[in-house]
């Protein structure tokens, strides 16, 4: 190649660098500090063009902000150096924090607008960056938007530890032993003259089932993660006027719901979020359950039945909630959801404690059962000891293992216990690290370090603008 030709190509090289972005990193509106960042090439005409003086790197310094236009004060605030690569984002980083008022913040932005090269960011493209300059790999980064999102010390924590780079490591280390039973099957396809085993070794084998009973217990976790993220799903159902409303009320301390006497007055699901002891939990409220052909043929109820089982189906656990006079004539739609389900039977506007303990023993001997009032608040406190203990029950030490917090985590997984399997079926040497390589680059997607193009946009689309 000519070397005209090499210099014009290094030229349009150097101009295909990705632009200067900026952004409010902070939550717009009235604030005592709102912090602007800006991360690329040219992120150093800060303090050229705006700056009063350049701050040495990472430590934070008092400066006056100007327009570049014609250099009119903007603020007083302070400013932060971050040179590439040792920033967040691997480029030149700058950050100004600057006082939190909305002309404050308007003015600044409209400064940064006018310098060369210089681009609004767009949802997560910082935090993009830092994955495309190896500062995070996809676990991580997904660990910092479950952090950003965290409403519970439970989830804080694991969004803490995924970002720390846990799941990472352990996903790597089964990689690491992977790539060490390849180099046997390698040697042995590369040099079939020398006096290697014939086939796959029993030690290869081994340390196959090894690693898929690793990979297994990891995937046989409940969904502990995923449901972490998520929230612990309780649904309350029961016939109508039973007071599930009211409970749903009662439980979240506040008038979500409307209650009434009249039938099918709930008719779409109603979510409440609550903390129980540290972890996420949704409880919702569901439209009343009755026989659909003999009593309504209101299609609004219809359909809000249909949405209540449902979600009954879908939920982690069921409030069955019953009206106590109407014990022995307990309904059956209710009833049935709870087969193969865990669940709590609520007899609920009980006069006192004692109103229905002698029937307790005509139902389900294997369901807790309450004897509560809504409107009165009796049994409510127990109520939720109960629901303390089965949410910690059921979502277990979050600080005993690295844990899968995506069903793309999961997916992945299994695609490489299957991928495992197979090759142990297998005696050709061939074959055999085929589906071992197959296996290894099913455990690179979870990282990003293969084949993650197309989930590159689904995951970073959810950040906010600034991260």
């Amino acid at each position: 190649m000519p070397i005209v030709a090499i210099l014009i190509f290094i030229s349009e090289c150097k101009n295909m660098a990705p632009e200067t972005i900026y952004a409010l990193s902070t939550a717009p509106g009235l604030a005592g500090v709102a912090v602007l960042r800006v991360s690329g090439s040219q992120a150093n005409t800060v303090w050229e063009k705006m700056s009063s003086h350049h701050p040495s790197p990472r430590i934070a310094s008092l400066i006056k902000l100007f327009d570049p236009d014609d250099r009119s004060e903007i603020d007083r605030c302070l400013g932060l150096w971050f040179p590439g690569p040792a920033s967040f984002t691997g480029e030149d980083v700058v950050e100004l924090h600057l006082h939190g008022g909305r002309a404050v913040v308007n003015g600044a932005i409209e400064a940064l607008a006018k310098l060369p090269g210089f681009r609004p960011a767009e949802a997560g493209e910082f935090t993009r960056r830092a994955f495309n300059n190896d500062k995070l790999d996809l676990t991580e980064v997904e660990g910092l938007s479950d952090l950003i999102a965290a409403e519970t010390e439970a989830q804080r924590k694991q969004a803490i530890r995924q970002m720390d780079g846990e799941l990472s490591r352990l996903i790597d280390g089964w990689r690491d032993r992977l790539v060490r039973i390849l180099a046997y099957l390698e040697a042995e396809i590369d040099f079939p003259d020398e006096e290697l085993e014939d086939g796959i070794s029993e030690q290869v084998k081994h340390n196959i089932v090894s690693l898929i009973t690793d990979v297994n217990q990891h995937l046989e976790d409940g969904h502990r993660g995923e449901r972490l993220r998520d929230g612990y799903s309780i649904a309350i159902v029961g016939p109508p006027n039973a007071g599930k409303s009211s409970l749903l009320n009662a439980l979240a301390r506040r008038d979500v719901a409307i209650v009434s006497d009249v039938a099918g007055t709930t008719r779409d699901i109603i979510e409440v979020h609550l903390d129980l002891s540290g972890y996420p939990v949704m409880l919702s409220d569901t439209a009343g359950l009755r026989d659909l052909e003999l009593h309504t043929t209101d299609g609004v109820e219809l359909e809000g039945i249909r949405r209540a089982k449902s979600h009954a189906e879908s939920a982690d656990l069921l409030l069955a909630v019953f009206d106590i006079k109407d014990y022995e004539k307990l309904d059956p739609s209710t009833m049935d959801l709870l087969v193969g389900q865990d669940s709590i039977i609520l007899l609920n506007k009980c006069d006192d404690e004692d109103s229905g303990t002698n029937l307790l023993p005509t139902l389900n001997s294997e369901t807790e059962v309450l004897q509560v009032s809504a409107k009165t608040g009796l049994g409510i406190d127990k109520l939720l000891n109960l629901l303390n203990d089965t949410v910690i029950t059921n979502m277990g030490n979050i600080g005993s293992s690295s844990g899968i917090t995506r069903q793309r985590h999961r997916s992945a997984l299994q695609d490489t216990t299957e991928a495992l399997s197979r090759a142990l079926m297998i005696e050709l040497p061939e074959l055999c690290a085929e589906d071992l390589r197959l296996a290894t680059r099913h455990l690179g997607r979870i990282t990003g370090k293969v084949d993650v193009e197309d989930l590159l946009d689904v995951i970073f689309r959810d950040f906010c603008i600034g991260k």
